[in-house]
C-alpha cells in the first residue's frame, strides 16, 4: 500500500500571515541580455538608454542597464509563491525605489516582511501588506517596495487577526531618489533619444495623450508572466476564476503603457521611484489599451544635467481623449485600468 505525503506548495492563505513575519523567497535569478531582448519583443519600448549601450556610455554609465521594470518584475515574481499565490488581486504599490541600475549578470534575490493585515468584511478574504527588498549578488539593495494584495482565506471560520494598516508615504521625496553612479545628461543627444522635449518644456498639470494603442493577447501576457517566474494561478488557469478568464498580470499593463508613453515622454529615461500604483480594474485578453500621462511635479538633482519629473501614468480600456481620471462621484472613470504615480530622470 503506497503512502502519500505532501511535498508541494499550495501557497499561503490569509490566515497564514502574521504581522512582522519575514519570508525569504526562492529562487535567486540572474538577469541576462535575453531578458532585455524578450522585454523588447513583448513591449513596444524604445527608450534610448536601455536600448543602446553606446547611449548609456555617453550619459556616463559604465555598464548598459536593463529597463528598471525588468528588475521590478523579476523581484516581484520571487514573492508570488509565498505572498500572492492565492490572491484575488494585487491592489497597489507604494514607496518603490530603484537604488541602482541593474545590468546583465546581476543576480537578484528577494525577501518580504509582513507590515499590515486587514480581514475584509465578507470574511472570505483579507488584505496583506508587505515590504519587499531585492538584493544583488553583492548584498546591495537593488530595489525595494511596498504592496498590498487581497488573499483568499483557507477557512472562512478562522479568526480574523488584529487589523493593522501601515502608514505609507504618499510620495518618495525628490531628495531621496537614487541617481545611478556617473549619470550625466550634460551632453545628452536629443536626436538619438527621439524627442527634443526636456524638463523645462513640461508644465505641472500638463496632460499628454500618448495616442497609440495595443490589443492585449493571452499568449503574450502568459509568456511575460512566466518570464518573470510569476506563478499566480489567476494568470494561467481558467478554472481559478468564476468567469473563466485569465487575469492579465498588472505588471504587464504597467510595462505596456510605460512603453506607449515614449510617444510624448521619450526623454523620461529612467524610472527612479514608484510613489503609488493602483490596478483600478481587471484586464483581459482582446481588450485594446491606451495611455495618457499627467505632469505632477518637477525637481532638480545634483547630477550634471539631470532633473526629475513626477508623472501620473494612466492606462485605459479604449482611448479616452478627454483624459478623465475621476467622475463627478469621485470614483475612477469607467475604463481606467491603472493609475501609476512615478518619478523619472530627464535631461534639464
Amino acid at each position: 500500500m503506497s503512502k502519500t505525503t505532501s511535498k508541494t506548495n499550495g501557497g499561503n492563505f490569509f490566515e497564514d500571515f502574521t504581522l512582522g513575519q519575514v519570508v525569504e523567497h526562492a529562487t535567486p535569478r540572474t538577469i541576462t541580455e535575453g531578458d532585455r531582448a524578450l522585454y523588447q519583443a513583448l513591449y513596444p519600448t524604445r527608450f534610448a538608454l536601455p536600448s543602446s549601450a553606446e547611449f548609456a556610455r555617453q550619459v556616463g554609465l559604465q555598464q548598459h542597464p536593463v529597463e528598471e521594470l525588468i528588475a521590478f518584475h523579476v523581484a516581484f515574481g520571487k514573492t508570488v509563491p509565498d505572498i500572492s499565490l492565492n490572491a484575488v488581486a494585487n491592489l497597489g504599490y507604494a514607496e518603490c525605489r530603484f537604488h541602482q541600475a541593474v545590468v546583465p549578470g546581476d543576480t537578484l534575490r528577494t525577501s518580504s516582511e509582513v507590515i499590515g493585515l486587514k480581514q475584509n468584511s465578507n470574511g472570505k478574504t483579507g488584505v496583506v501588506y508587505v515590504r519587499s527588498t531585492a538584493l544583488n549578488q553583492r548584498g546591495e539593495v537593488a530595489l525595494d517596495w511596498c504592496r498590498w494584495v487581497m488573499v483568499n482565506k483557507r477557512d472562512v471560520e478562522a479568526p480574523a487577526p488584529e487589523t493593522f494598516v501601515p502608514d505609507l508615504k504618499a510620495v518618495v521625496a525628490a531628495q531621496d531618489l537614487k541617481i545611478p553612479a556617473g549619470l550625466d545628461f550634460s551632453a545628452y543627444d536629443d536626436s538619438a533619444a527621439g524627442e527634443k522635449h526636456r524638463l523645462g518644456d513640461y508644465e505641472v498639470g500638463e496632460k499628454i495623450d500618448h495616442v497609440d494603442g495595443v490589443t492585449l493577447t493571452d499568449p503574450e501576457h502568459m509568456l511575460a508572466t512566466r518570464l518573470w517566474q510569476n506563478t499566480a494561478k489567476v494568470h494561467f488557469n481558467t478554472q481559478v476564476r468564476p468567469d473563466g478568464n485569465r487575469l492579465i498580470y498588472g505588471g504587464h499593463i504597467i510595462s505596456m503603457v510605460r512603453a506607449l508613453s515614449f510617444n510624448g515622454l521619450a526623454n523620461a529615461q529612467l524610472i527612479a521611484a514608484i510613489n503609488a500604483g493602483a490596478h483600478v480594474s481587471p484586464a483581459y485578453a482582446d481588450r485594446t489599451i491606451y495611455a495618457w500621462s499627467e505632469v505632477l511635479d518637477k525637481a532638480e538633482t545634483d547630477a550634471p544635467g539631470v532633473g526629475a519629473i513626477r508623472l501620473r501614468l494612466v492606462a485605459t480600456r479604449g482611448r479616452d481623449e478627454s483624459m478623465t481620471l475621476h467622475g463627478e462621484d469621485g470614483k475612477y472613470a469607467d475604463g481606467v485600468l491603472l493609475d501609476l504615480d512615478y518619478w523619472a530622470f530627464m535631461p534639464v
